[in-house]
């Protein structure tokens, strides 16, 4: 653009007019879509490329749940965004951030289901779909509205489930009923879903019994393809683990199992239906997160040596309880898994009680670990210990991340020894390892 605002054309001398396509493209593929505007408006050439769909592949889009001039915008644009490119999507990632008013979320309904009713009639491929943290049991969402927005998203999945390959519905928080109607949407007309990967971490509202619902087993019977598959400990049955390995057992790769305190997870699974289900799918690998469940008698109920687990993390509260002791887990639980387990993440206080030693075995058990994350009350000397064993080739770690709580204001001692500990494994650090050591007030 010249200084009045008059379309130019590059001129021949310009090493921007002889730029080869394909450079253009990768700079044009990092603008923003105000950058893109204005430079589909230099020259004929920038402007037919602007329309190239490989720019348009991957789309997020963020509402913001508050009231704001500025955001206002952003639904209108939306709409906007689809109705000129929609056909080019591959991947749509949507968020709507924590509304705080019904407006806001009627708002949000109107636009979504102008946006996929939009997307349904234009686009043939689409690939990836992600709706994560909706939260449609808060009161924010009036019954009207979420029935509205669940019949779009429903309507939807029916035209578009034969191309999906991810769907991500994470936080959704819906009943069982409306939960399987969406699930089941995905092989309308069709006996099986052909999605491989599925988050459905958080789908359901809190303290659902979703293991008991003969409705959910059935949906996700239709499941034969499932590469991925995230979900709570309240959905795991028996009846569940038959059928992924029944359907699923030469695809199945992963499952991410999130537990939580408020979701019922006394049920009963037996040890011979995961070992059933690992027979089958030889390549699968679970992974567990544990929130602020991390009684020994819970974890040994979930946590079935026939599980072929990957990875665990257990995260608590931030208050210390006497009665509570993470030594048996580690001493005696986790120990089970020391050939497979190849992640470990805590976050814990047990102020009450010194688990340095503990936590010091376990590493050099698990010969396959090389991933270990901790925030917790340590001794500073702790990570000298693991830094040791790594240079004497006793465990393989290739990440150390460690928290050290600490019930002093300041912590001038324990940083002045990090970094004396640094300075001596500097040579091993920079080598090889993603490191990092830190000590924290909790006062």
């Amino acid at each position: 653009m010249d200084e009045e605002g008059q379309l130019t054309q590059p001129q021949d001398q310009s090493c921007w007019a002889t730029l080869p396509d394909v450079c253009l493209h990768r700079i044009f593929w990092w603008l923003g879509d105000k950058d893109r505007s204005r430079a589909a408006l230099v020259c004929r050439r920038w402007n037919q490329m602007m329309y190239s769909a490989d720019l348009w592949r991957y789309r997020a889009i963020t509402f913001s749940g508050r009231h704001s001039r500025v955001h206002a915008y952003e639904f209108e644009s939306a709409v906007w965004y689809v109705k000129k490119f929609g056909r080019y999507l591959e991947h749509l990632e949507i968020k709507f951030l924590t509304p705080y008013s019904v407006v806001l979320t009627k708002k949000f309904q109107v636009t979504m289901q102008g946006l996929l009713s939009c997307l349904g009639k234009r686009n043939n491929r689409l690939k990836s779909l992600s709706i994560q943290y909706l939260e449609l049991d808060r009161l924010v969402w009036r019954n009207s509205v979420r029935s509205l927005f669940l019949k779009s998203l429903s309507s939807f999945l029916k035209k578009m489930g034969k191309h999906l390959d991810h769907l991500n519905l994470k936080g959704a928080r819906l009943t069982v009923e409306q939960g399987c109607h969406i699930l089941n949407s995905l092989s309308y007309l069709r006996t099986e879903s052909a999605v491989s990967e599925l988050n459905i971490e958080d789908y359901f509202s809190h303290r659902l019994a979703v293991y008991s619902s003969p409705q959910f087993n059935q949906t996700m019977a239709t499941f034969r393809n499932l590469v991925s598959l995230t979900l709570n400990y309240n959905c795991i049955s028996d009846e569940l683990l038959e059928n992924l390995g029944e359907n699923n057992a030469g695809t199945l790769w992963s499952m991410n199992i999130k537990c939580h305190v408020h979701d019922p997870h006394g049920q009963v699974v037996w040890g011979m239906s995961w070992a059933k289900l690992a027979r089958y799918a030889t390549k699968l690998k679970v992974n567990f997160v544990f929130e602020k469940v991390v009684q020994y008698e819970r974890l040994a109920r979930i946590l079935l040596q026939e599980i072929p687990i990957r990875s665990i993390s257990l995260r608590n509260c931030s208050f210390s309880n006497p009665d509570w002791s993470m030594k048996p887990t580690l001493t005696d639980l986790l120990p089970t898994f020391r050939h497979t387990l190849q992640k470990l993440s805590f976050e814990f206080n047990n102020n009450h009680e010194s688990l340095d030693e503990e936590l010091h075995l376990l590493i050099l058990s698990c010969r396959e670990l090389f991933y270990f994350n901790i925030w917790a009350f340590l001794d500073v000397n702790f990570v000298e210990q693991i830094l040791k064993s790594q240079e004497e080739g006793r465990c393989a770690l290739r990440t150390l991340k460690v928290r050290i709580y600490t019930n002093r204001y300041e912590t001038p001692e324990e940083d002045r020894t990090l970094r004396h500990i640094y300075r001596k494994y500097r040579m091993l650090i920079d080598s090889e390892f993603n490191y990092f050591s830190v000590a924290y007030c909790m006062t």
